[in-house]
């Protein structure tokens, strides 16, 4: 009976084809375990052991926002956010509802306390930019973006930056005003004066929106100014004049700006390739643009001329009016090389009206 219940004990020999699979699941095993070691004890990869010259660059992929929060990854790193390229703050229009909403503890829109925490907002942006151009080295920028509600007393925080962009030879300068509260009140004015403080301007795109401008005749030649977008401008000074200093412009977006009675350009834009002129309230539109592509109008009826356009491709007119089209067909002798004819009528009673020339 006792051997018997020793054989009954006894554990059963193991089956001989599960052995290889459990020596297997052993041997990876131990290989996952080697090759964790291994990771271990060699050596890490380290920002600072790429060249001086890389370390900044990738940190430039980053927003700016991230990359001036790898400074407190490592004290090697403090720095590298300094060499940023792309220098672009945006002030979130949106914030100051909701902080007003947290102070009053309600729903309810006061309106003294939205503006006051919307001057705080301002406040704090403005500060912020402040700090980031005062420690950025000023070298390398491409470009230098500013969307923000400013006032007119806040003008000299405007000088300050673009002086710091045209210093530093942003390629790409963009100022657009963001109004919170539909004030009538002056445009803070932007320095274009301040793009030639070194002699010449090295800016090759620049859009302005809901600012002030006064070109003068001692600014100098935007030999390189490619873009030139301006949106609910406020246009003080020789304005042709400074179009005509702009040799190399390809392309010129002007929209709801003031100030500018007749758009007549006597010198030659030869290198202009896209012109769109809307809610303009001009007498007159002349151009000489011999490179000139394609052209769109929109805003009231007004003589439009445009010389030596033999490579025009694209025409969209669209004329506040109901008697569109003979407006538009006196327009054609001036635009007769086109290919594409695209006329639009604002009619009140019947909405939009289009018609398309395909010549």
């Amino acid at each position: 009976m006792a051997g018997a219940g020793e054989d009954d004990a006894a554990p059963p020999p193991p089956s001989p084809d599960r052995q290889p699979m459990e020596e297997a699941a052993a041997a990876a095993k131990r290989s996952r375990s080697e090759n964790h070691h291994g990771l271990a004890d060699g050596p890490s990869f380290r920002m600072e052991d790429l060249p001086a010259e890389v370390q900044p660059v990738i940190i430039s992929l980053l927003p700016l926002k991230e990359a001036v929060r790898t400074s407190i990854v490592s004290r090697s790193w403090t720095t590298l956010w300094r060499f940023h390229c792309d220098l672009c703050f945006d002030v979130d229009s949106n914030t100051d509802d909701n902080s007003a909403h947290q102070v009053n503890g309600t729903g309810t829109n006061d309106q003294s306390t939205n503006r006051y925490n919307t001057k705080i907002t301002r406040a704090k942006f403005m500060e912020t930019v402040n700090s980031v151009i005062q420690r950025h080295s000023g070298i390398g920028i491409n470009k230098f973006s500013i969307s923000c509600d400013l006032h007119k007393e806040d003008s000299h925080h405007l000088d300050k930056w673009i002086r710091f962009a045209a210093s530093s030879k942003a390629k790409i300068i963009d100022f657009h005003r963001k109004i919170s509260d539909y004030r009538v009140e002056e445009a803070p004015h932007f320095p274009l004066e301040a793009l030639d403080a070194q002699g010449s301007s090295f800016v090759q795109s620049l859009s302005l929106a809901s600012v002030s401008i006064k070109p003068r005749s001692g600014i100098c030649r935007f030999t390189i100014l490619r873009r030139l977008v301006l949106s609910s401008v406020q246009i003080f000074g020789d304005f042709p004049g400074l179009l005509a200093k702009c040799s190399r412009l390809e392309d010129l977006e002007i929209k709801w700006c003031s100030g500018v009675d007749d758009l007549i350009v006597p010198h030659t834009l030869d290198k202009l390739q896209h012109l769109l002129i809307a809610g303009m309230d001009v007498q007159m539109v002349e151009f000489h643009a011999t490179d000139l592509a394609h052209f769109e109008y929109k805003g009231r009826v007004t003589p439009i001329v445009l010389h030596g356009c033999l490579k025009l491709e694209k025409a969209t007119i669209a004329f506040e009016a109901s008697n569109v089209l003979p407006h538009a067909f006196n327009v054609i002798p001036s635009i007769s090389p086109v290919k594409i004819l695209i006329v639009r009528a604002f009619i009140s009673k019947y909405g939009q009206v289009t018609c398309c020339f395909i010549f």
